[in-house]
């Protein structure tokens, strides 16, 4: 359990104000269809946040030892700095959203493609390789996601506008060093 809560809690703060939460608002604004542009978005992260955790799990196995514990704690530290800038998604970078294919695949392959390399793929990798559990892993951060990204198709911008994102992100920052400082600690007392 504890693997799914932690997985979930610094995925959703990491997504708070990232690109694929405005690429949600965007889908959501042009495509006016709530339910697929949601299952399209569950779809997406499922294939992605899997492949993510398999690769940190993977990178894990192979690659034991004590230094590769302070690479993923390194890796959760440079989240924390990471986190802290602010993310927008511009227009050069927003795929072209046209209900050609509909918008449960319009937003699949969008959202696929949009996370790929962003924070919170990043994120499931170093915690795929931290708890070594892809099914654990992908659920907590499918779930991150999901949490953040419903209500911004259903409510859209008003949460933008309600939400001090700065504040957001430095909680977010925070459980990365948290997580990076706790996993440094551990490393250098285990035996």
């Amino acid at each position: 359990m504890e693997v799914i809560l932690t997985s979930a809690a610094v995925v959703a703060f990491a997504e708070i104000g990232d690109k694929t939460m405005l690429l949600a608002i965007v889908l959501a604004a042009r495509l006016r269809r709530p339910l697929p542009i949601i299952l399209g978005i569950l779809a997406a992260t499922l294939a992605n946040h899997a492949l993510a955790a398999f690769v940190g799990d993977v990178a894990a196995t192979l690659l034991s030892g004590k230094w590769f514990r302070y690479v993923v704690a390194a890796g959760f530290l440079a989240m924390a700095a990471w986190t802290l800038v602010p993310d927008k998604l511009d227009d050069e970078e927003a795929p072209e959203v046209t209900p050609r294919f509909g918008a449960f695949v319009t937003t699949l392959v969008a959202f696929f493609l949009v996370e790929m390399g962003d924070k919170t793929q990043v994120a499931t990798i170093a915690l795929g390789a931290r708890y070594q559990s892809v099914m654990l892993v992908t659920a907590g951060t499918t779930l991150g996601m999901m949490a953040v990204n419903v209500p911004a198709v259903l409510f859209g911008g008003k949460i933008v506008e309600r939400v001090p994102l700065s504040a957001v992100r430095a909680v977010a920052a925070a459980m990365f060093a948290a997580i990076g400082l706790w996993l440094l600690v551990e490393t250098a007392t285990a035996g």
